[in-house]
């Protein structure tokens, strides 16, 4: 059965719970469509170290408006946009971090302070899979975010199409082009 089938969609009583104030169903619902939103929230910020906190303000998001949902049905595509948004926002915010950072190094080195790159870098447990990882990360949020949906978190074509507003070739070009755009990043080190 297609997850996406309006008709048939077995988590429209859980929605009508959370919307009717139901925790109990929020814990089921995010039981169930955790990994997704996690895929998304990847997708989009192309970072994992952020996925945990990102997918916490989505699930808090999604509580407190499950109210003003007006189409429960629709369920999907309204906890992918406060996952997208939500990763966005965090995305914006990790830069300015990032600025802040990095003028601070700069400062540092400048002072003479013994702090290099190597203490910078995050130590990493499996260099091949960090570097695949790295790699999505810095596709193009355009090409990123389908490619993490269908290949990290196994969606179709069409649910790609129907959450992201766009139809299945779109949805396939650019599969395709994240495709490429990897094979080039990665050629020679994986």
């Amino acid at each position: 059965m297609n997850p996406l089938s309006l008709e048939h969609d077995p988590e429209r009583p859980v929605i009508g719970a959370i919307q009717q104030g139901d925790p109990h169903a929020l814990a089921e619902l995010m039981r169930r469509h955790g990994p997704w939103v996690r895929g998304v929230i990847l997708g989009v910020l192309g970072r994992p170290d952020e996925v945990d906190d990102v997918a916490q303000r989505v699930w808090m998001q999604a509580w407190r408006e499950a109210h003003r949902l007006e189409a429960p049905e629709r369920w999907r595509a309204w906890l992918y946009r406060i996952a997208r948004n939500a990763a966005t926002d965090a995305g914006r915010r990790q830069q300015r971090r990032g600025k802040l950072l990095r003028a601070l190094f700069r400062h540092e080195r400048h002072r003479g302070s013994p702090m290099g790159p190597a203490a910078e870098a995050p130590i990493l447990a499996d260099e091949r899979q960090q570097t695949m990882l790295r790699a999505i990360s810095r596709l193009p949020e355009l090409y990123r975010e389908p490619f993490v949906l269908r290949h990290l978190e196994g969606w179709s074509y069409a649910q790609i199409g129907e959450v992201m507003g766009l139809p299945v070739d779109t949805v396939e070009t650019r599969l395709v082009r994240a495709r490429r755009l990897l094979r080039q990043e990665l050629a020679g080190r994986v």
